[in-house]
């Protein structure tokens, strides 16, 4: 591999750590406009299990917006441990650790959950949206105010 590719390849690898790290940090702010913008436009592939399956990022945006945007409705996601593979030029795919905590700020529940994101994604006109992303979790705790 030349040195120019493999500067390319680098770039393309932070691009796309780039990108999922704005997606989780969005989801904190609640910066909807953001959130929309990680994925591609046209039909995708989000599924998060028991939330929903989504084949377009409207779809998805529109329930995040009814169930997260909200005053009481505090979020964390800590996404880690990336590995993220070029499969071309143009797409890659990638897998990453999550940690999530929720808390009602009105009642004080909370909800921690851990998981896996399985990932695609692919470079449309220079930048790295993402195509699919599926969600498992493998644990949750959930607490109950006062508890």
């Amino acid at each position: 591999m030349s040195l120019e590719q493999r500067i390319a390849h680098l770039e393309a690898l932070d691009a796309i750590r780039q990108l999922k790290h704005r997606y989780f940090n969005a989801c904190d702010l609640k910066q909807v406009a953001v959130i929309r913008d990680c994925f591609a436009e046209g039909e995708i592939l989000i599924d998060y299990g028991p939330v929903g399956v989504f084949r377009d990022r409207d779809s998805f945006v529109a329930l995040y917006q009814q169930l997260a945007c909200q005053d009481r409705v505090i979020d964390l996601h800590h996404g880690a441990n990336p590995e993220i593979q070029l499969t071309s030029d143009d797409e890659a795919q990638g897998r990453w650790a999550l940690y999530y905590f929720n808390l009602d700020g009105e009642s004080g529940a909370t909800r921690q959950l851990g998981g896996i994101y399985l990932d695609r994604y692919r470079r449309i006109d220079g930048q790295w949206k993402l195509i699919e992303t599926c969600f498992s979790a493998h644990s949750v705790v959930v607490g109950q105010a006062g508890a």
